[in-house]
Protein backbone atom coordinates (compact mmCIF):
# COMPACT_ATOMS: atom_id res chain seq x y z
CA UNK A 1 0.00 0.00 0.00
CA UNK A 2 2.17 3.09 -1.59
CA UNK A 3 -0.90 5.55 -1.98
CA UNK A 4 -2.13 7.25 0.91
CA UNK A 5 -4.23 5.55 3.08
CA UNK A 6 -7.95 6.27 2.59
CA UNK A 7 -9.55 7.20 5.74
CA UNK A 8 -13.36 7.84 6.56
CA UNK A 9 -15.21 9.19 9.97
CA UNK A 10 -17.87 7.37 11.86
CA UNK A 11 -19.00 10.00 14.04
CA UNK A 12 -18.17 14.01 13.55
CA UNK A 13 -18.20 15.43 17.28
CA UNK A 14 -15.24 17.07 19.29
CA UNK A 15 -13.40 13.76 19.55
CA UNK A 16 -12.98 13.13 15.81
CA UNK A 17 -11.70 17.12 15.43
CA UNK A 18 -9.14 15.83 17.84
CA UNK A 19 -8.25 12.76 15.56
CA UNK A 20 -8.69 15.22 12.37
CA UNK A 21 -5.88 17.62 13.33
CA UNK A 22 -3.45 14.26 14.37
CA UNK A 23 -4.06 13.05 11.21
CA UNK A 24 -3.30 16.24 9.40
CA UNK A 25 0.63 15.50 10.51
CA UNK A 26 1.03 12.20 8.50
CA UNK A 27 1.25 12.64 5.02
CA UNK A 28 0.44 8.54 4.32
CA UNK A 29 -3.72 9.44 4.40
CA UNK A 30 -6.50 10.89 2.94
CA UNK A 31 -9.66 11.82 4.64
CA UNK A 32 -12.27 10.59 1.85
CA UNK A 33 -15.88 10.87 4.20
CA UNK A 34 -17.29 11.98 7.16
CA UNK A 35 -20.74 10.39 8.41
CA UNK A 36 -22.73 11.80 11.25
CA UNK A 37 -26.72 12.15 11.96
CA UNK A 38 -25.77 16.17 12.38
CA UNK A 39 -24.98 17.01 9.20
CA UNK A 40 -23.26 20.45 10.66
CA UNK A 41 -21.31 18.79 12.50
CA UNK A 42 -19.75 16.94 9.31
CA UNK A 43 -19.80 20.58 6.96
CA UNK A 44 -17.47 21.31 10.26
CA UNK A 45 -15.30 18.83 10.11
CA UNK A 46 -15.24 19.81 6.35
CA UNK A 47 -13.80 23.31 6.95
CA UNK A 48 -11.35 21.97 9.36
CA UNK A 49 -9.98 19.41 7.15
CA UNK A 50 -10.22 22.33 4.10
CA UNK A 51 -8.02 24.46 6.93
CA UNK A 52 -5.26 22.50 7.15
CA UNK A 53 -5.63 20.86 3.00
CA UNK A 54 -6.40 23.69 0.59
CA UNK A 55 -8.24 21.88 -1.77
CA UNK A 56 -9.05 18.69 0.27
CA UNK A 57 -12.76 17.50 0.13
CA UNK A 58 -14.83 14.69 1.26
CA UNK A 59 -17.99 13.35 0.98
CA UNK A 60 -20.75 13.57 3.74
CA UNK A 61 -23.15 11.27 4.86
CA UNK A 62 -25.71 11.47 7.84
CA UNK A 63 -26.03 7.35 7.77
CA UNK A 64 -22.54 5.58 8.89
CA UNK A 65 -23.59 2.10 6.81
CA UNK A 66 -24.48 3.85 3.69
CA UNK A 67 -20.95 5.64 4.30
CA UNK A 68 -18.87 2.49 4.42
CA UNK A 69 -20.50 0.38 1.49
CA UNK A 70 -20.18 3.04 -1.30
CA UNK A 71 -16.70 4.70 0.31
CA UNK A 72 -15.35 1.46 1.25
CA UNK A 73 -12.57 3.37 2.98
CA UNK A 74 -9.38 1.33 4.13
CA UNK A 75 -9.54 2.42 7.80
CA UNK A 76 -12.03 3.81 9.54
CA UNK A 77 -12.15 5.84 12.65
CA UNK A 78 -15.23 5.35 14.72
CA UNK A 79 -15.75 8.44 16.95
CA UNK A 80 -19.32 7.11 18.26
CA UNK A 81 -21.19 8.32 21.62
CA UNK A 82 -21.39 4.50 23.76
CA UNK A 83 -25.21 4.03 22.69
CA UNK A 84 -24.14 4.70 19.49
CA UNK A 85 -22.19 1.17 18.81
CA UNK A 86 -23.07 -1.47 16.91
CA UNK A 87 -24.18 -0.76 13.20
CA UNK A 88 -20.78 0.52 11.88
CA UNK A 89 -18.84 -1.97 13.60
CA UNK A 90 -20.82 -4.84 11.94
CA UNK A 91 -20.47 -3.05 8.86
CA UNK A 92 -16.41 -2.76 9.04
CA UNK A 93 -16.58 -6.51 10.12
CA UNK A 94 -18.02 -7.60 7.51
CA UNK A 95 -16.30 -5.37 4.73
CA UNK A 96 -13.17 -6.28 6.64
CA UNK A 97 -11.95 -3.08 7.26
CA UNK A 98 -9.34 -2.17 10.19
CA UNK A 99 -11.26 0.10 12.67
CA UNK A 100 -9.81 2.76 14.68
CA UNK A 101 -12.13 3.18 17.80
CA UNK A 102 -12.93 5.66 20.81
CA UNK A 103 -13.01 4.88 24.22
CA UNK A 104 -15.79 3.01 25.48
CA UNK A 105 -16.85 0.68 22.99
CA UNK A 106 -20.33 0.40 24.08
CA UNK A 107 -22.52 0.15 26.84
CA UNK A 108 -24.07 -3.80 26.35
CA UNK A 109 -21.54 -5.89 27.68
CA UNK A 110 -23.38 -8.96 25.65
CA UNK A 111 -23.05 -6.53 22.47
CA UNK A 112 -19.65 -5.74 22.90
CA UNK A 113 -18.48 -9.36 23.43
CA UNK A 114 -20.62 -10.58 20.22
CA UNK A 115 -18.52 -8.32 18.58
CA UNK A 116 -15.47 -9.01 20.10
CA UNK A 117 -15.95 -12.38 19.07
CA UNK A 118 -16.40 -11.49 15.64
CA UNK A 119 -13.55 -9.72 14.92
CA UNK A 120 -11.50 -12.00 16.21
CA UNK A 121 -13.14 -14.93 13.52
CA UNK A 122 -12.66 -12.42 10.71
CA UNK A 123 -8.95 -11.60 12.04
CA UNK A 124 -9.54 -7.75 11.91
CA UNK A 125 -7.10 -5.26 13.15
CA UNK A 126 -8.47 -2.82 15.28
CA UNK A 127 -7.37 -0.65 18.10
CA UNK A 128 -9.33 1.22 20.84
CA UNK A 129 -8.32 4.86 22.00
CA UNK A 130 -6.30 4.21 25.29
CA UNK A 131 -4.10 6.60 24.51
CA UNK A 132 -2.23 6.60 27.64
CA UNK A 133 -0.96 3.39 26.71
CA UNK A 134 1.84 4.53 24.35
CA UNK A 135 3.41 7.54 27.00
CA UNK A 136 7.02 6.86 27.75
CA UNK A 137 6.57 7.39 31.30
CA UNK A 138 3.65 4.88 31.21
CA UNK A 139 6.12 2.11 29.40
CA UNK A 140 8.57 2.51 31.39
CA UNK A 141 6.14 2.29 34.77
CA UNK A 142 5.00 -0.78 33.13
CA UNK A 143 8.42 -2.53 32.56
CA UNK A 144 9.48 -1.99 36.09
CA UNK A 145 6.18 -3.12 37.61
CA UNK A 146 7.03 -6.40 36.26
CA UNK A 147 9.70 -7.05 38.12
CA UNK A 148 8.72 -5.03 40.83
CA UNK A 149 4.50 -5.33 40.94
CA UNK A 150 1.82 -2.59 42.43
CA UNK A 151 0.98 -3.00 45.90
CA UNK A 152 -1.41 -0.45 45.83
CA UNK A 153 -2.79 2.01 43.46
CA UNK A 154 -5.08 5.62 44.29
CA UNK A 155 -6.39 7.41 41.11
CA UNK A 156 -8.77 10.13 40.74
CA UNK A 157 -10.81 12.07 37.90
CA UNK A 158 -12.20 15.29 39.34
CA UNK A 159 -13.69 18.35 37.83
CA UNK A 160 -16.71 20.82 37.79
CA UNK A 161 -20.67 20.44 37.07
CA UNK A 162 -21.20 20.14 33.61
CA UNK A 163 -23.25 22.24 31.61
CA UNK A 164 -25.54 20.56 29.37
CA UNK A 165 -27.79 21.60 27.08
CA UNK A 166 -30.65 20.28 24.59
CA UNK A 167 -29.35 16.93 23.12
CA UNK A 168 -26.46 16.68 25.60
CA UNK A 169 -25.58 12.69 25.75
CA UNK A 170 -22.92 13.04 28.43
CA UNK A 171 -24.98 13.73 31.65
CA UNK A 172 -27.77 11.52 30.86
CA UNK A 173 -26.33 7.63 32.03
CA UNK A 174 -28.31 5.51 29.49
CA UNK A 175 -26.70 7.15 27.17
CA UNK A 176 -23.03 7.97 28.54
CA UNK A 177 -22.82 4.94 31.11
CA UNK A 178 -21.82 7.66 33.68
CA UNK A 179 -18.71 9.90 34.54
CA UNK A 180 -17.23 6.51 35.45
CA UNK A 181 -17.46 4.57 31.64
CA UNK A 182 -17.43 7.34 29.48
CA UNK A 183 -14.48 9.36 31.32
CA UNK A 184 -12.81 8.26 34.26
CA UNK A 185 -12.27 4.93 31.83
CA UNK A 186 -8.71 5.88 30.82
CA UNK A 187 -7.84 5.31 34.78
CA UNK A 188 -9.59 2.00 35.02
CA UNK A 189 -7.81 0.98 32.01
CA UNK A 190 -4.53 2.16 33.54
CA UNK A 191 -4.76 0.14 36.08
CA UNK A 192 -5.86 -2.67 34.31
CA UNK A 193 -2.36 -1.85 31.50
CA UNK A 194 0.08 -1.18 35.08
CA UNK A 195 -1.79 -4.10 37.52
CA UNK A 196 -3.38 -6.56 35.57
CA UNK A 197 -6.69 -8.01 35.87
CA UNK A 198 -9.37 -7.35 38.84
CA UNK A 199 -11.08 -9.77 40.56
CA UNK A 200 -13.51 -7.67 42.53
CA UNK A 201 -14.93 -4.42 42.36
CA UNK A 202 -16.69 -2.44 45.50
CA UNK A 203 -18.51 0.84 44.69
CA UNK A 204 -20.79 3.79 45.99
CA UNK A 205 -22.28 6.89 44.65
CA UNK A 206 -23.11 10.65 45.45
CA UNK A 207 -26.24 12.26 44.14
CA UNK A 208 -27.99 15.51 44.64
CA UNK A 209 -25.13 17.83 44.82
CA UNK A 210 -25.76 18.98 41.25
CA UNK A 211 -28.85 20.58 41.49
CA UNK A 212 -30.89 22.44 37.92
CA UNK A 213 -29.41 20.71 36.00
CA UNK A 214 -31.25 19.55 32.46
CA UNK A 215 -30.89 16.45 31.63
CA UNK A 216 -28.89 15.42 34.35
CA UNK A 217 -28.95 11.75 36.15
CA UNK A 218 -25.34 10.67 36.68
CA UNK A 219 -23.96 10.63 39.97
CA UNK A 220 -21.96 13.47 41.01
CA UNK A 221 -19.64 11.60 42.67
CA UNK A 222 -18.46 7.64 43.50
CA UNK A 223 -15.54 5.93 45.01
CA UNK A 224 -14.56 2.27 43.77
CA UNK A 225 -12.62 -0.04 45.33
CA UNK A 226 -10.72 -3.02 42.92
CA UNK A 227 -9.15 -5.92 44.41
CA UNK A 228 -6.59 -6.93 41.70
CA UNK A 229 -5.62 -10.92 40.66
CA UNK A 230 -2.32 -10.12 42.04
CA UNK A 231 -3.61 -9.02 45.31
CA UNK A 232 -2.96 -5.37 45.07
CA UNK A 233 -5.75 -3.40 45.89
CA UNK A 234 -7.38 -0.44 44.03
CA UNK A 235 -9.02 2.93 45.06
CA UNK A 236 -10.50 5.06 42.07
CA UNK A 237 -12.54 8.66 42.48
CA UNK A 238 -14.33 10.37 40.09
CA UNK A 239 -16.30 13.82 40.45
CA UNK A 240 -18.43 16.22 38.27
CA UNK A 241 -19.70 18.15 40.55
CA UNK A 242 -16.27 19.71 42.28
CA UNK A 243 -16.21 23.59 40.78
CA UNK A 244 -14.09 25.27 43.55
CA UNK A 245 -11.09 23.53 41.44
CA UNK A 246 -7.82 21.40 43.04
CA UNK A 247 -9.45 18.57 41.06
CA UNK A 248 -7.69 16.96 37.96
CA UNK A 249 -6.49 13.84 37.09
CA UNK A 250 -4.18 11.46 38.55
CA UNK A 251 -3.15 7.97 39.69
CA UNK A 252 -0.63 6.82 42.10
CA UNK A 253 0.76 3.62 41.94
CA UNK A 254 2.97 2.04 44.85
CA UNK A 255 5.27 -0.74 44.31
CA UNK A 256 7.57 -2.23 47.06
CA UNK A 257 10.45 -0.47 45.87
CA UNK A 258 9.10 2.34 43.36
CA UNK A 259 6.55 4.65 42.88
CA UNK A 260 5.11 6.49 40.01
CA UNK A 261 2.91 9.81 40.52
CA UNK A 262 1.50 10.67 37.54
CA UNK A 263 -0.30 13.81 37.33
CA UNK A 264 -2.76 15.48 34.82
CA UNK A 265 -4.06 14.97 31.57
CA UNK A 266 -1.02 14.15 29.77
CA UNK A 267 0.25 12.17 32.70
CA UNK A 268 3.51 13.14 33.31
CA UNK A 269 4.88 11.04 35.94
CA UNK A 270 7.55 11.05 39.04
CA UNK A 271 9.33 8.35 39.47
CA UNK A 272 10.53 7.83 43.36
CA UNK A 273 13.21 5.00 44.40
CA UNK A 274 14.87 4.37 47.54
CA UNK A 275 18.06 5.80 47.43
CA UNK A 276 17.78 7.50 44.05
CA UNK A 277 17.47 10.99 43.12
CA UNK A 278 13.68 11.85 41.51
CA UNK A 279 13.05 11.21 38.19
CA UNK A 280 10.19 13.16 35.79
CA UNK A 281 8.92 11.71 32.50
CA UNK A 282 6.88 14.86 30.96
CA UNK A 283 3.54 13.27 28.98
CA UNK A 284 3.23 13.69 25.45
CA UNK A 285 1.08 16.40 24.26
CA UNK A 286 0.16 15.08 21.01
CA UNK A 287 -0.70 11.46 21.85
CA UNK A 288 -3.64 11.22 19.43
CA UNK A 289 -0.78 11.92 16.68
CA UNK A 290 1.41 9.12 18.42
CA UNK A 291 -1.53 6.74 19.00
CA UNK A 292 -3.23 7.12 15.05
CA UNK A 293 0.76 6.83 13.83
CA UNK A 294 1.04 3.34 15.41
CA UNK A 295 -2.42 2.15 14.08
CA UNK A 296 -1.67 3.46 10.61
CA UNK A 297 1.69 1.59 10.62
CA UNK A 298 0.11 -1.21 12.29
CA UNK A 299 -2.51 -1.52 8.74
CA UNK A 300 0.06 -0.28 6.38
CA UNK A 301 2.46 -3.27 7.45
CA UNK A 302 0.25 -5.60 8.43
CA UNK A 303 1.88 -6.26 11.99
CA UNK A 304 0.01 -5.38 14.99
CA UNK A 305 2.75 -5.89 17.60
CA UNK A 306 2.50 -2.33 18.81
CA UNK A 307 -1.00 -1.44 18.81
CA UNK A 308 -1.34 -1.90 22.57
CA UNK A 309 -5.22 -1.81 22.93
CA UNK A 310 -6.97 -3.60 20.84
CA UNK A 311 -10.89 -4.06 20.76
CA UNK A 312 -11.03 -6.98 22.77
CA UNK A 313 -8.84 -5.17 25.52
CA UNK A 314 -10.74 -2.49 25.63
CA UNK A 315 -14.24 -4.84 26.58
CA UNK A 316 -11.99 -5.98 29.12
CA UNK A 317 -11.59 -2.41 30.45
CA UNK A 318 -15.45 -1.72 29.68
CA UNK A 319 -16.59 -4.91 31.75
CA UNK A 320 -14.69 -3.42 34.99
CA UNK A 321 -16.52 -0.40 34.64
CA UNK A 322 -19.62 -1.58 33.88
CA UNK A 323 -19.02 -3.82 37.25
CA UNK A 324 -18.36 -0.37 38.68
CA UNK A 325 -21.69 0.96 37.93
CA UNK A 326 -23.42 -2.22 38.92
CA UNK A 327 -21.68 -2.43 42.51
CA UNK A 328 -22.69 1.41 42.56
CA UNK A 329 -26.10 0.54 41.94
CA UNK A 330 -26.46 -2.56 43.93
CA UNK A 331 -24.61 -1.92 47.11
CA UNK A 332 -22.78 -5.10 46.42
CA UNK A 333 -19.39 -6.73 46.02
CA UNK A 334 -18.97 -7.54 41.75
CA UNK A 335 -16.71 -10.70 41.81
CA UNK A 336 -15.09 -10.32 37.88
CA UNK A 337 -13.78 -14.09 37.58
Amino acid sequence: MNSPMRVAFVGAGGIARAHLEALQSLAVVEIVAFADPDEARCAERLRELRSFRPGADAAVYKNATEMLREVAPDVAFLMLPPFAHGPAERTCIEMGIPFFIEKPVGLDMGLTRELASEIERKGLLTCAGYMNRYREGVQRARAILKADPAVLMHGGWIGGSPNPGPGSWWPQKRLSGGQIVEQSTHTFDLVRFLGGEAVEVFAQGARGFNQGLEPYDIEDASVVGIRMGSGAVVSLMSCCAANGGGGGVWLSVFAHDTTFLFTGWEHSVKVLRADAEPETIKGEPNIFAVEDAIFLDAVRSGSRGAVLSSYADAARTLELTLAANRAMETGEPVSLQ
